[in-house]
């Protein structure tokens, strides 16, 4: 089997620019894989594939890199063609890849729902993915940075909140630690979507999968968007975002990226004296882990995280790893 040597992050040679991208729902700047895209007809049921049958757009986007990948490592194996791919390339271009074993495994299911989509539009006769195997990956405890409650109460503390800024920047973290939310439902979030009821303030959360949910807001959390949006006068904006940039690059402000939010979490946690490195999903594990380590049920947890598996949900119980140090303290040598 010949050795494959790619990693992730590697493009190969520039495939040749889309034609007409804005007519479909990817990336701006994102080129086309040759391998896929051969003819008129192979290149119609290719884009089909991203623009029809996938929704997620992170998951469009992997999946689309995935593809240009594989075309690139491809193309520099004299593989034009789609018919001249084979299983044992497919499994030389897996066995290849030096990224980690999550990343390797979304590369090979991007390539296996490709080609079984090209196989129903008679493009090619059969899947070559279709009989690889992918890496085993076992997870029981989630990797994701977790911070104390302390680290966390420093964290919020510790932003200068006399300006719109540092306003946002603390319900926007606190939103994602008190409803255990997703930085992408915190992010499309608009200003209708913080409501009243039941003289409770309540934050609707667009989630993925269509998922549409409602959280009510801790005395804290009320407190923190109250001061955010009336010192933004945005109240009567319902329809706008809520979590939108300063402007200063552009000119004017936007709704705030994941990017955005990263970079944020990265300058706030540094300011408050945090080592841990964190992200946006660590504030939602955050959340979680407090609240289960403190009484939380997972019952409950997986409800109000809403994850579909309690399985999921129990990657963010590190209750256990307490225990562990204890016994492990007691090597006295």
């Amino acid at each position: 089997m010949p050795t494959a040597e790619l990693t992730c992050e590697e493009e190969g040679p520039t495939p040749a620019p889309l034609v007409n991208a804005a007519a479909w729902p990817l990336p701006r700047g994102d080129m086309r894989p040759a391998l896929f895209v051969p003819d008129a007809t192979a290149a119609e049921r290719f884009f089909d594939f991203f623009a029809s049958n996938i929704r997620n757009k992170n998951t469009r986007r992997a999946y689309y890199r995935a593809a240009c990948a594989f075309s690139a490592w491809c193309e520099t194996r004299g593989l034009h063609t789609l018919a001249t791919v084979k299983p044992f390339h497919v499994a030389a271009y897996i066995e290849g890849l030096t990224c980690a074993k999550p990343t390797v495994k979304q590369h090979l299911a991007a390539l296996r729902t490709v080609f079984d989509w090209l196989v129903v539009g008679q493009v090619v006769a059969i899947n070559p993915a279709h009989a690889v195997r992918g890496p085993k990956h076992v997870v029981r405890t989630g990797r994701t940075p977790v911070l104390e409650r302390e680290e966390a109460r420093a964290l919020i503390a510790g932003i200068d909140v006399s300006t719109i800024t540092g306003l946002r920047d603390r319900a926007l973290i606190s939103v994602m630690i008190y409803t255990f939310a997703r930085v992408d439902a915190v992010l499309h979030m608009n200003v209708g979507d913080y409501f009243s009821q039941g003289r409770r303030g309540w934050v609707r959360l667009h989630e993925k999968g269509g998922k549409e949910h409602a959280a009510p807001c801790v005395s804290k959390l009320e407190t923190y968007l109250d001061d955010y949006i009336a010192a933004a006068g945005i109240a009567h904006e319902k329809d706008a975002p809520l979590f939108r940039t300063t402007g200063r690059a552009t000119g004017t402000p936007h709704r705030m990226l994941q990017q955005d939010a990263y970079k944020m979490i990265g300058r706030r946690a540094k300011r408050a004296g945090i080592a841990t490195r964190v992200g946006n999903h660590a504030l939602r594990a955050t959340g979680i882990t407090d609240y289960l380590k403190h009484g939380g049920t997972l019952e409950h947890a997986q409800q109000m995280a809403n994850h579909s598996s309690p399985r999921t949900t129990k990657l963010y119980d590190r209750r256990a790893d307490e225990a562990s140090l204890e016994e492990y303290e007691k090597i006295r040598i």
